[in-house]
């Protein structure tokens, strides 16, 4: 038993220091990363896709940034699930608020059986574009974007080795809800591992229309069930960089319960099964951030019930130094994004110290949820996004069981709970 306590002891600091290091390496590249000059002329025609189905929380707000973009030609072409969505009736008064005129409006012509939905509106929306178009930009609808989000996503694709360029959504720590502090816990260490793998993140997006072009990309939308972790292979295959660029941290506000929590972590983890570069290495980080942390305290409870004080108190020391620096962690990346939130003339949330204790709670909340959720997703076979089920055997064998069109009955209580 000594043993045991000894190997869990050094796992779980071991562990703790190398997140300090991917966690600097991380904050670093945020501070010292150049965003490249380019003049207006140098700037591609960009088209700009946003798949809806379902009104999102902040839905107004996001075409409304999006049509409000200091760049210098673009289009917005909204993909809208069906003319009974309650996405259409929103974006069309947004655009008549605005008086823009470089938008298209489409509803899906055609519901694939063996994609997701989102995946059927993206190749409709690429296989549309005219060739006057050389970069393709995705958002998704929980993305509200600064002025010159386009701009930035856009200019580093001047580089002719670089093919892709992404940004990350970053939580806000002061949801009312548990489910919203736990996805803004689990997103923090998220955001880093997506930046040291390299994994694209389909709300903020753009890639070179001709590389859409020479792969297979949109070939493998059309029998995918995400859209985005795929192309890191794809491109990484085809010789191209992928670019992250810090000041497209976007900020959500959006809140999550438990209850709605739960299944969509399950399926992010199952899209990372599929379709993720290095699914391995997200199942080592798994365990000793999961089940390491979870084997502590559960043996220093059952040492401290079987009167084993001195190893009970080992153990109980090093989860309380363990979590107390996950703790530290959170902060640290918290004051680092809020520059960036900042520069975007975003509002930066107050935290308080009663926030800091339920972060503190919400750390173990969030390893024994993203336990659950890595193990039922294992075996999981069937998916519900959005109301729509699917049936999934492989990355590449995904069946749509039954379309219907997105109702106003089917959208959550709470207005500010995502989809």
């Amino acid at each position: 038993m000594a043993d045991l306590t000894t190997f869990l002891s050094n796992s779980l600091i071991g562990w703790l220091v190398i997140q300090v290091c991917l966690m600097l390496i991380f904050l670093w590249y945020l501070r010292t990363y150049k965003q490249p000059l380019i003049s207006d002329n140098q700037l591609p025609k960009t088209a700009v896709i946003l798949c809806l189905r379902g009104a999102d929380p902040f839905l107004p707000n996001c075409v409304r940034s999006l049509l409000n973009q200091n760049y210098p030609e673009y289009d917005l072409k909204l993909i809208i699930d069906s003319l009974e969505d309650p996405a259409l009736k929103i974006a069309k008064e947004v655009i008549a608020e605005t008086k823009a005129t470089n938008f298209q409006i489409s509803t899906l012509r055609t519901v694939r059986h063996n994609c997701s939905l989102k995946c059927s509106s993206l190749v409709q929306a690429v296989s549309d574009l005219d060739d006057s178009y050389q970069v393709i930009a995705l958002v998704d609808a929980d993305t509200i974007v600064h002025k010159n989000w386009l701009k930035e996503l856009v200019s580093p694709l001047t580089n002719e080795t670089v093919g892709l360029t992404t940004g990350n959504r970053w939580y806000v720590p002061t949801g009312k809800y548990w489910g919203s502090l736990v996805r803004y816990a689990g997103n923090v260490s998220t955001v880093v591992q997506m930046f040291l793998f390299q994994v694209p993140w389909g709300g903020s997006l753009a890639i070179k229309k001709q590389l859409l072009q020479q792969t297979e990309i949109l070939e493998k939308w059309g029998e995918a069930f995400g859209d985005d972790m795929l192309l890191h292979k794809v491109i990484k295959k085809h010789g191209w960089k992928i670019k992250f660029v810090p000041s497209l941290l976007m900020v959500n506000r959006e809140e999550s319960n438990l209850s709605t929590l739960f299944p969509s972590l399950q399926r992010l983890i199952l899209c990372s099964r599929l379709y993720h570069p290095n699914w391995l290495a997200l199942v080592s980080d798994a365990v000793s951030s999961i089940l390491f942390p979870t084997l502590t305290i559960l043996l220093a409870l059952g040492l401290f019930l079987a009167t084993e004080w001195n190893q009970a108190f080992s153990l109980f020391k090093t989860y309380s130094i363990y979590t107390i620096g996950l703790l530290l962690l959170m902060l640290v990346m918290e004051l680092g994004v809020q520059e960036i939130i900042r520069s975007q003339g975003q509002p930066i949330p107050e935290i308080s110290l009663t926030n800091i204790l339920k972060m503190f709670i919400a750390i173990p909340l969030t390893q024994w949820l993203y336990g659950l959720a890595m193990l039922s997703s294992l075996w999981m076979s069937t998916v519900t996004w959005r109301g729509l089920t699917y049936k999934i055997k492989s990355p590449w064998h995904i069946r749509l069981v039954e379309y219907h069109p997105y109702q106003w009955l089917d959208q959550p209580i709470d207005p500010k709970i995502s989809l």
